[in-house]
């Protein structure tokens, strides 16, 4: 029997009160960094390893009009200080990238573009992961704490020698990373799906506590889609009207809004699932509302029918002395008089069963 690996624990992002703008102090916790290289041109493509030294990427540059460098994990800071002073990040967007759990944003600066988007991870909690990223003339930059699936259609479509990717600079491969992340939330949008048919089954089947606690579950990765998804709504509006086109060409514009579509298409999913969700704990407690109701039908039936019974056995339980009276209940020295006593039980038993379900309170008509 398989199952899931546990999700690693996430690394704590804080940053000591009254530190000055720009300082990096690497989370506890974070992993390990490294650092992939990927250029390309019309006819050339490269993928190298980078080493703790940089001098690679320098040759990288050089030679070719687009690098991509991919880093994962931000233990190393020194590292990744050397890398932001190489194609001149500024000190400001390199704090946002230490220091996680930022909104999702873009901010422009001289000579690049810094952006904070999350990935859908598609694991046993359906988590996202911070993903930020440098547009800059000639390069662009990827920065996330782990390896993550979102991105690997980008790298093949860059390998490939045909398609658009080759032909294109870094605006076109920026849009490319956030197309690929947007188009990410639709396979865990399904996930999302699936769970709340599951739970729908069950709330109308077998409603229990324990639905609770997932139904929770499923509304809480919900709202964290949420959050990830709505403000890339502005992001994307917000390329869309910049009037510099030192970084983003006007030729690039048309898939912007194709991609503000898909964003719409995603918010449009979640919310459409929020509600869904919220109606399943409305169902919930009217399932088990109902089941109360059908138990506490059942109990006042029952009642209902020992109330005669009782009283026909109370009468006959009564100490009468049949000496002094004839109508000291003369039934008492007849032969069958206790049989007779269990028959009338039963059909008034079974008369009162029969006059409730005539009624449709037992059963159907």
């Amino acid at each position: 029997m398989s199952h899931r690996p546990r999700r690693r624990k996430r690394p704590k992002y804080r940053a000591s009160p009254g530190t000055s703008p720009g300082t990096l102090v690497a989370p506890h916790g974070a992993l390990p960094t490294r650092i992939r290289a990927i250029a390309y041109g019309p006819n050339q493509h490269e993928e190298v390893e980078i080493g703790p030294d940089l001098d690679a990427l320098r040759q990288l540059r050089r030679r070719f009009p687009v690098v991509w460098i991919d880093v994962t994990g931000i233990s190393d800071i020194a590292r990744i200080r050397a890398l932001a002073e190489m194609f001149d990040v500024h000190p400001l967007a390199l704090e946002d990238v230490v220091n996680g759990h930022q909104r999702v944003k873009v901010d422009r600066y001289p000579n690049h573009m810094f952006f904070v988007v999350y990935m859908a991870e598609d694991d046993e909690d359906l988590g996202t992961e911070q993903l930020n990223v440098f547009i800059g003339r000639d390069f662009v930059i990827t920065i996330r704490e782990e390896w993550d699936r979102s991105l690997a259609p980008v790298r093949q479509r860059v390998a490939h020698t045909e398609g658009r990717m080759r032909r294109t600079g870094t605006d076109y491969l920026g849009y490319a990373i956030l197309d690929s992340v947007v188009d990410h939330y639709f396979p865990v949008l399904d996930i999302v799906s699936e769970r709340l048919e599951a739970l729908e089954d069950e709330v109308l089947e077998r409603p229990g506590p324990a639905l609770v606690a997932r139904i929770q579950g499923v509304r809480r990765e919900l709202n964290a889609l949420r959050r990830a998804v709505w403000p890339l709504r502005d992001v994307i509006g917000e390329l869309m009207r910049l009037e510099n086109e030192a970084v983003i060409a006007p030729s690039t514009m048309i898939y912007l809004r194709d991609l503000q579509d898909h964003v719409l298409r995603v918010i449009d999913l979640v919310e459409s699932y929020r509600e869904l969700a919220a109606s399943l704990m409305d169902l919930y407690l009217s399932s088990i509302s109902n089941r109360m109701n059908e138990i506490m039908k059942v109990l006042t039936i029952i009642s209902t029918i020992f109330i005669p019974l009782s009283f026909i056995a109370g009468v006959y339980g009564m100490n009468f002395q049949i000496e002094r009276s004839p109508w000291n209940m003369p039934e008492l020295t007849w032969r069958y008089g206790y049989p007779i006593a269990l028959g009338l039980m039963l059909a008034v038993a079974l008369g009162l069963l029969l006059f409730f379900r005539r009624k449709g309170w037992l059963g159907a008509r």
